[in-house]
């Protein structure tokens, strides 16, 4: 009998999602339930020489379709188009939904969102008829207004993930909303980006006291953390409803004898602190903007700043990648 891997034992515990654009991973060192992506991913998998081809015919695709989406840049067309495409050839490969963030432009708009998402259900279907609508998810930065967005979408049976969060203020309201994820991101996004940076402030307890919330309002939000760093943290949130690994990190979880010591602050004894009584902040958004911004002082706004900022840069890279090629 083959050795155990981390992935094996994490597996008996947890739903795996991979966190990567790149069809090999997928193929390689599944199985996994979902696969999400961002701006960032996209940019990573798409700079490749191997995808010029697939930027070509994308930006061609965009001018083809181009005047169905009036207002709308051809290059910020034909970088949902690029997306879509990496996105069906993992579809495959997976049990569950294949994740395409929005336009992080677009976090402070409750109708540019929607409308972003939509077309990005209509990009699906154009580039393969008949792709079920219940295997794609959205993703959706955590902010007021997104998650405004998230709530019409859901209404209008189209999954929503909100991702970049970083409060039990922002998974309340997602919550009530009705996410079908929540991504609490574990290390801020500028530890992928700053060398040398490290978070000190690492959102592993959050997880465990979001699930917890959910289970005690018996909430059908699920909680999918991301933005992890290492296997130990990994293996820290061992039990949560799902968990999105990095390529690198699967592939260090992939070889035999990987688990050394599981220790998940699932298991501990430790009670989450939970709020007393359910919260509510569906219909109070003065009440939720001021709750957020006292977070940690504010540092955790400024987390969910920094988030949209990375991500527009990321979004800007992708346009250039489809412009140079026009």
């Amino acid at each position: 009998m083959a050795p155990q891997t981390g992935l094996d034992v994490l597996r008996t515990r947890t739903m795996v999602d991979c966190d990567t654009m790149d069809e090999e991973v997928v193929k390689t060192l599944g199985p996994f339930q979902d696969c999400t992506s961002n701006q960032a991913i996209a940019y990573g998998e798409l700079s490749k020489p191997e995808h010029k081809e697939l930027i070509i015919s994308s930006v061609s695709e965009a001018k083809t379709l181009l005047s169905r989406f009036p207002g709308l840049a051809l290059s910020e067309l034909a970088v949902e188009i690029a997306m879509v495409r990496l996105a069906l050839r993992i579809a495959p490969h997976i049990r569950g939904h294949v994740h395409i963030q929005t336009n992080p432009y677009y976090s402070y708009s409750v109708k540019k969102t929607i409308v972003s998402a939509l077309r990005i259900i209509q990009l699906f279907q154009y580039l393969q008829p008949g792709f079920e609508q219940s295997h794609i998810c959205i993703k959706i930065p955590s902010t007021w207004e997104g998650m405004m967005a998230c709530q019409a979408l859901e209404q209008a049976g189209v999954r929503t993930l909100a991702t970049t969060l970083f409060t039990l203020t922002q998974a309340v309201l997602a919550a009530e909303v009705g996410c079908t994820y929540v991504a609490p991101y574990v290390n801020q996004l500028k530890v992928h980006f700053e060398p040398g940076f490290t978070d000190p402030n690492k959102l592993l307890p959050l997880c465990v006291a979001i699930q917890k919330y959910y289970e005690s309002v018996n909430a059908r939000t699920q909680v999918l953390p991301a933005s992890l760093t290492s296997t130990d943290e990994i293996f820290a949130m061992a039990g949560v409803h799902h968990i999105t690994i990095a390529p690198s990190l699967l592939l260090q979880l992939s070889q035999p004898n990987s688990v050394h010591q599981m220790r998940s602050l699932f298991d501990s004894d430790t009670p989450a602190a939970l709020p007393s009584s359910p919260l509510s902040f569906i219909n109070n958004e003065s009440a939720y903007r001021l709750a957020f911004t006292r977070d940690l002082y504010g540092a955790s706004e400024e987390k969910l700043t920094q988030a949209v900022n990375i991500f527009c840069d990321m979004q800007d890279k992708l346009v250039q990648l489809m412009e140079s090629t026009e």
